[in-house]
């Protein structure tokens, strides 16, 4: 894992998952220098386990601001330095964005904190495997990993701590992990995402599923024309992800067609009504095309003659110009 990430293997902590690891994170630092400040700077389409965690801070006397992203869903680093006040001890953007596939400028934001003697901490639960990660090239202080996100099982996860960085320990007991983390470490799970780290270290695939995403969005493109759209920067994202608005459509009732493929909308029920995905809302994107928005995800074992399965089972289902 160590490896993976270029960082020293005492800097290495393991965790139940991506949830916990950003709780430690947040909370972590957020406790550890509340002396100090109790501003935090984050984004409006971070994770769930990112959001909850600041909300729940805010009960705790954090002030925290949720930057706007733009219309493919990055962060501005010029808006992440005007943020920034006396008080800010933490800045957390994620590395890659779940939904859309969007690629931050990570780089480029530490280096603002940096600056600024800010701590800086990115989910990259996404991103392992997809694209290079290494947290001295990056320069944060913080990187949670989700072990299931890159082939290791459910119930394994990372925080990697810069040498030197304090945090105040989110579960207490005995002294596991270099007094970091309480209760007795899963050698089976430990041994498991060290191997798909080992894996995901190689980035092997990351060409040809590109290849393979730029195919069906071709596809889908020759199919539906100026009817789909796609939702995300169209080259600053991770080679697996394609998200898609199919217009005149929602985005459940294409799930409804493509019995047996996996695929999914951040949309949700509630009360009755379809709300859509709060990250296509804080890209700008209208509630109709969020509504009608449907994300793709390949693995390293997707083929071609399965993107074409789902190329004619979209056809199937959706009227397009074409016909």
């Amino acid at each position: 894992v160590a490896d993976l990430l270029g960082a020293r293997p005492d800097e290495i902590v393991f965790t139940s998952g991506g949830s916990e690891a950003n709780n430690y994170a947040l909370r972590g630092a957020f406790n550890a220098q509340r002396d100090r400040g109790n501003h935090i700077i984050t984004s409006q389409v971070e994770h769930p386990a990112i959001i909850e965690t600041c909300r729940y801070l805010e009960t705790q006397g954090a002030q925290v601001i949720y930057l706007a992203v733009d219309g493919m869903g990055r962060v501005d680093p010029d808006d992440v330095r005007k943020a920034i006040t006396e008080q800010t001890t933490l800045i957390s953007i994620m590395h890659s964005n779940n939904e859309v596939g969007t690629l931050q400028p990570i780089a480029e934001i530490a280096q603002i904190a940096a600056d600024h003697d800010v701590l800086m901490h990115t989910d990259a639960a996404q991103s392992p495997g997809k694209v290079s990660l290494n947290v001295v090239d990056s320069g944060v202080n913080m990187l949670s990993l989700a072990g299931h996100k890159f082939g290791a099982p459910k119930g394994i996860g990372v925080l990697y701590i810069r040498r030197g960085v304090v945090l105040e320990r989110l579960i207490h007991g005995a002294g596991h992990e270099v007094g970091r983390r309480a209760g007795t470490e899963s050698a089976l799970l430990i041994a498991a995402i060290g191997k798909a780290a080992e894996i995901a270290a190689a980035l092997s695939s990351v060409k040809s599923i590109r290849t393979l995403r730029d195919f069906f969005w071709e596809g889908l493109r020759v199919n539906f024309g100026d009817r789909v759209l796609l939702n995300g920067d169209p080259i600053a994202r991770l080679p697996n992800t394609l998200n898609v608005s199919f217009l005149d459509n929602q985005g459940a009732t294409v799930l409804q067609h493509l019995d047996g493929i996996a695929a999914s909308t951040g949309s949700a029920c509630h009360t009755g009504q379809m709300e859509p995905s709060p990250v296509l809302t804080a890209m700008g994107i209208d509630r109709n095309r969020a509504l009608s928005a449907v994300r793709f995800s390949l693995g390293y074992f997707t083929t071609k003659d399965e993107i074409e399965v789902v190329l004619r089972k979209l056809k199937q289902s959706i009227s397009s110009e074409t016909e």
